[in-house]
Formats: structure tokens, C-alpha cells, sequence
């Protein structure tokens, strides 16, 4: 349990400082990753629908 605890303490110390701006940084750039793989597949399913493709 003890070394439970320090890892757990190492942890947050190490990410402690890393701030708001890297997570938030982060989560703009996934969020518009997401958005464009959305579309993507969003195309993709017009375009099947359109040629005509058989969803068996």
C-alpha cells in the first residue's frame, strides 16, 4: 500500500504543473479531430447512398 502511495504521489506531481493550457490545448485539437473524422464518415455514407450501394 505504501508503495501504492507514492506512485500515486508521483503522479500528481509530475502532471501537477503541466497547467490548463496543455489540457485545454488538447482538447481543442481532438474535439476538431473528431469533427473532421465525423464528416469524413458522414461523406462517405452520402456517397455509398448515392451511387446506389446495397446495405445487405
Amino acid at each position: 500500500m505504501k508503495k501504492f502511495i507514492l506512485v500515486k504521489e508521483i503522479y500528481l506531481e509530475a502532471f501537477r504543473n503541466l497547467g490548463n493550457i496543455l489540457i485545454t490545448k488538447y482538447f481543442k485539437v481532438f474535439s476538431w479531430f473528431c469533427f473532421i473524422m465525423f464528416f469524413v464518415v458522414l461523406y462517405a455514407f452520402i456517397f455509398r447512398v448515392s451511387t446506389g450501394f446495397a446495405f445487405d
